[in-house]
């Protein structure tokens, strides 16, 4: 007996050790730029919804994927690691793993670590269908070396499926996609085909602000900053344009770190402001005024109260 093919869908964990492109992913699965992205570990810092839906395919049927993006899991060892802030990050991470169907643990092509191994750990002892997916294939010089690497990973380890892919060149995806939502239950979607997260653009304005950031920063600095969006606002201009009124402050702990993100004659703060105005734009379809400041908060990174005051969870 044939006919139309039942609908797919449920919630999948995106899982990893830091830096190694779950948001990137994310994004691609998505079509759409939710999660920020740097090449710094750690530059996501909440759990955060990403609503991928698919129409009926070849070899497989309609369904709505619902990612679970979350910051990297990694050791507590180091400065930042023993921070607060670096506790809240796990708990989200394995927090995630509450009440999804399956799971996407990301590695790097080519490299598997004790970070790698924890994550793999916590996915086990979770006990649902987790999928490997080996990112960033597109930097082998040598792609001779990916099926060993497999292979090795592979060893001792159960997956319900092993998918190589570059996220950012966005190859390899159909396969996944495939794969993840045969794990995934009959069900019908549980957002609209238009919605791709549960985020508010209030939130989604003070991340892409963080994200650059984390992108003009030093190596350091980044991780003593956070955003916090004071006004946000919708007004109709004279010319019957939608316009987005939005009012950033960007957080440091020290004074010396302020004058850095303000930088000479204001120049940083002037191109984080434009570069986070211009993202704000594309996702948003709508033109945004910016204003941007920079105030201290000192120890703000390593204070349970300060962060439940910025929105970490």
């Amino acid at each position: 007996m044939t006919g139309t093919p039942s609908h797919r869908s449920g919630s999948v964990a995106v899982i990893g050790r830091p830096n190694v492109g779950k948001s990137t992913l994310t994004n691609a699965l998505v079509g759409a730029k939710i999660s920020i992205t740097s090449n710094r570990p750690q530059t996501t810092r909440h759990r955060l919804l990403g609503i991928a839906t698919f129409p009926a395919a070849k070899d497989h049927p309609a369904g709505q994927i619902v990612l679970v993006d979350t910051p990297g899991l990694h050791k507590q060892q180091g400065k930042f690691s023993a921070s607060a802030m670096s506790r809240v990050m796990n708990r989200a991470a394995r927090g995630a793993l509450e009440d999804v169907d399956a799971a996407l643990m990301v590695i790097e092509a080519g490299r598997w670590d004790e970070e790698d191994t924890l994550a793999f750990n916590v996915l086990r002892d979770a006990g649902i269908p987790v999928v490997l997916v080996v990112n960033k294939i597109d930097r082998l010089k040598d792609k001779t070396v990916l099926f060993p690497f497999l292979a090795e990973v592979g060893k001792d380890r159960e997956f319900a499926a092993v998918h190589p892919v570059s996220a950012l060149k966005r190859n390899g995806l159909e396969a996944l996609v495939k794969d993840v939502l045969a794990l995934l239950p009959e069900a019908p979607p549980m957002f609209g085909e238009d919605e791709i997260t549960d985020r508010s653009e209030r939130f989604l304005a003070g991340e892409l602000v963080r994200e650059q950031l984390m992108r003009q920063l030093g190596a350091e600095l980044p991780y003593a900053t956070t955003v916090e969006i004071e006004r946000f606002a919708e007004e109709i201009t004279p010319k019957q344009e939608e316009l987005l009124r939005i009012g950033a402050v960007i957080w440091v702990e020290r004074e010396s770190q302020k004058a850095i993100v303000i930088g000479k004659g204001g120049t940083r703060l002037k191109e984080i402001g434009s570069k986070s105005r211009v993202q704000m734009e594309h996702l948003f379809g709508r033109k945004v005024f910016l204003e941007t400041w920079v105030r201290v908060r000192e120890g703000w990174s390593d204070d349970e109260t300060a962060l439940k005051a910025f929105g970490y969870e």
